[in-house]
């Protein structure tokens, strides 16, 4: 009894340090003063003045754009290299998964300035250099999304198809796609969470005049943050929350529960 009471306890405080700040956010967001510590009454002021902010709502549009942009790109790309790993040898997918592994374990300043090396030789620093590093760090992800589901697909069951005389396009569509798509959509989100929150890459590889909610806030810190960014990251907080919902409690859970 006391056990289970001292692992509730441990629980608690560890969900409470994740979600408190988070919950403060929140709040601050509809407080109708500037002030981090006085309530001044609840307003949806903030929320309006988002709405109206010519600024804040361009470097929103980008950030959803090349969040979306580079997931799915990130992800057809990352489905087809797992496709090509699961098909080598354990030495080729041994030397291949290394490599895979070296952009996650490498830090995220070392990526962007590696990558803004690359881009200033070649090009000029862009939307297109920013969309094109997000799929490349974002390809890894689905990569380790995509790989264990199709190590779990039955393979004896698509070349009996094979054997029956169905195509390899569709026999992948009918048998092998079905068992992956939950590691696609995984690979999917992960992708959209990484460079939605991303700053450090985005940072050196963007080019002047262009920013994301992440280079934005890092230049508003100097002067202090404004409350219409609480409003904004409560907006995308809700959202994120509900598509979890979605995924998880959705008619396809259900379905996948169900069976």
């Amino acid at each position: 009894m006391v056990r289970k009471s001292a692992e509730r306890i441990y629980l608690f405080l560890i969900f409470l340090f994740l979600y408190l700040p988070i919950g403060v956010l929140i709040v601050l967001s509809f407080n109708n003063s500037k002030s981090k510590v006085h309530w001044g009454g609840f307003t949806l002021n903030w929320y309006k003045r988002l709405f109206s902010s010519s600024s804040i709502m361009e470097a929103f549009y980008t950030t959803i754009w090349i969040t979306l942009a580079s997931a799915l790109i990130a992800t057809l790309l990352g489905t087809f290299a797992a496709l090509g790993i699961d098909a080598m040898k354990k030495r080729g997918q041994a030397i291949m998964l290394g490599a895979t592994n070296i952009p996650l374990l490498n830090a995220d300043i070392v990526t962007g300035i590696s990558m803004m090396l690359l881009f200033v030789r070649f090009t000029r620093l862009g939307m297109n250099t920013v969309l094109i590093a997000h799929i490349t760090f974002n390809i890894p992800y689905v990569i380790l999304n995509v790989l264990p589901k199709l190590k779990q697909s039955s393979r004896t069951t698509y070349e009996a198809a094979l054997d029956l005389g169905a195509t390899p396009l569709y026999a992948f569509y009918k048998i092998i796609w079905p068992q992956i798509l939950p590691g696609v959509l995984s690979g999917f989100l992960m992708s959209m969470t990484m460079s939605l929150d991303d700053f450090s890459v985005t940072y050196f590889t963007k080019g002047a005049g262009i920013n994301t909610l992440s280079t934005m806030i890092y230049t508003e810190m100097r002067k202090g943050i404004r409350p219409e960014m609480y409003a904004l990251s409560t907006i995308l907080f809700l959202i994120a929350l509900l598509l979890l919902l979605f995924l998880n409690f959705g008619p396809s859970a259900r379905k996948e529960l169900h069976h």
